[in-house]
């Protein structure tokens, strides 16, 4: 078994980074322009290039793979000629600073064409002062300089520089200055380090943003788990003890009616039932700060939506394992014995024909994370599903890629979990 374990595990990591080149790739090859998408479509060229070159979207396609993957600072790093650190404020945003040799954190900002340090001390006080002897002249006469900025970029300056740039400010959005720098290197740790970037739409961390969303899809897709799951695997069992029977015919065609309708059809109707027309729940998601669960009555109707569907599939795949196992020479045999009938599903047929179930069941948890977009679209959850493909309309890659790299987790360990609850089922099973 550990051996098997540590097989999936490599599994999982390898599956993690094709995928993760597969989006990157679908991503960049995708139509749509990311500079218009946030900036608006009476965007100027110079605009869009200030814009790329700032989120760092105008280097090729493997250096920014690589920045999302391991990250920036270490390369940044050797620009400035200084280790980095990220810290978070009292007021919880993240900064990037350099580390001077005595300890201190320092970064500059562009005053006209002074060099301007800031430097902050190990007890919170912080001081300016003119910095400008680092400034470095080329062999063309031109002085530069490479330096962690105030916007968590290192960037290079030129002294003299009238070049028109886009700066995001958090609580206005981004805003045209003129002079600054001409060269950036957006700051980030990489994936592995647990930090995918800054989302390109809304300029958050997206490993913050994707978290309460995550968290808002699980509260989701395990009430209709739990719900649902227990519900089809009974009703299943029942409907293929007796093949052919009224209790099979009702259940599989109100199974297979529920199943064959498109979720978002689904959704509608509940809404005008029970939203509008009886006023009994709400018709739509608006949790605002709130966490899901303290608002239960919104969760009524997607948790609805969600176990009609998963209920009339995995009833009709639990009804057909179980009528085959029921069809079996052995169960023939038990019949044959003279045991009781109870006996014989509960402890010979139930067992062996959960095995299928299992399969989809794992397969549809992964489903429930990751496939709910319509029904989060539907009733505006603030969900998963939901936050990407708004990430998919807006190419933001950051966050398509950490959803993707979470929803392959989800995949590989709910099968992970499957394999090892079929040992349990039919002790036969065994991986070496």
């Amino acid at each position: 078994m550990a051996k098997f374990i540590v097989r999936r595990v490599f599994l999982l990591l390898l599956t993690m980074v094709l995928v993760s080149m597969a989006v990157f790739l679908i991503t960049e090859a995708s139509p749509g322009n990311v500079a218009r998408n946030v900036l608006g479509a009476f965007v100027t060229p110079e605009q869009e290039a200030s814009f790329l070159a700032q989120m760092g979207l105008d280097k090729p396609v493997y250096i920014r793979y690589l920045y999302w993957l391991i990250g920036s600072d270490w390369h940044a790093s050797r620009k400035v000629g200084l280790p980095l650190k990220r810290i978070t404020t009292e007021k919880d945003f993240e900064e990037w600073w350099a580390v001077r040799e005595d300890g201190a954190l320092i970064r500059w900002k562009l005053q006209g064409e002074d060099l301007i340090a800031i430097v902050r001390f190990a007890d919170g006080t912080a001081t300016e002062y003119t910095n400008n002897e680092r400034w470095q002249k080329d062999k063309a006469g031109v002085s530069s300089f490479w330096g962690v900025a105030t916007q968590n970029h290192v960037v290079r300056l030129e002294k003299g520089s009238d070049k028109k740039i886009w700066t995001f400010v958090v609580g206005t959005g981004w805003m045209e200055t003129t002079g600054g720098p001409v060269e950036y290197i957006p700051l980030k740790k990489g994936f592995i380090r647990g930090d995918p970037g800054l989302s390109l739409r809304t300029g958050r961390p997206v490993a913050k943003s994707l978290f309460i969303r995550l968290r808002n899809s699980m509260v989701l897709a395990g009430i209709a788990f739990v719900i649902v799951m227990p519900l089809a695997l009974f009703f299943g069992v029942i409907a293929g003890l007796k093949e052919g029977g009224i209790r099979d015919r009702i259940l599989s065609i109100g199974g297979m009616m529920f199943s064959v309708i498109p979720e978002f059809v689904t959704g509608i109707f509940l809404i005008l039932i029970f939203g509008v027309w009886l006023g009994l729940v709400p018709g739509a998601t608006v949790f605002g700060e709130k966490a899901p669960w303290e608002r239960p009555d919104m969760l009524v109707l997607p948790v609805l939506t969600l176990t009609l569907i998963e209920l009339g599939y995995v009833l009709r795949i639990t009804r057909a394992s179980m009528v085959e196992v029921m069809r079996s020479p052995y169960i023939r045999t038990a019949f044959l014995k003279g045991l009781p009938y109870w006996r014989i599903v509960l402890k010979h047929a139930v067992r062996n024909a959960l095995m299928a179930p299992i399969t989809v069941i794992m397969l549809h948890v992964n489903w429930l994370m990751g496939g709910i977009v319509i029904v989060e679209v539907v009733f505006g959850y603030p969900g998963l599903g939901k936050y990407l493909l708004e990430s998919a309309l807006y190419k933001d890659i950051n966050a398509l890629e950490a959803g993707a790299m979470i929803l392959v987790i989800v995949a590989v360990g709910t099968q992970l979990i499957a394999d090892i609850i079929y040992t349990f089922l039919n002790p036969r099973i065994r991986y070496m």
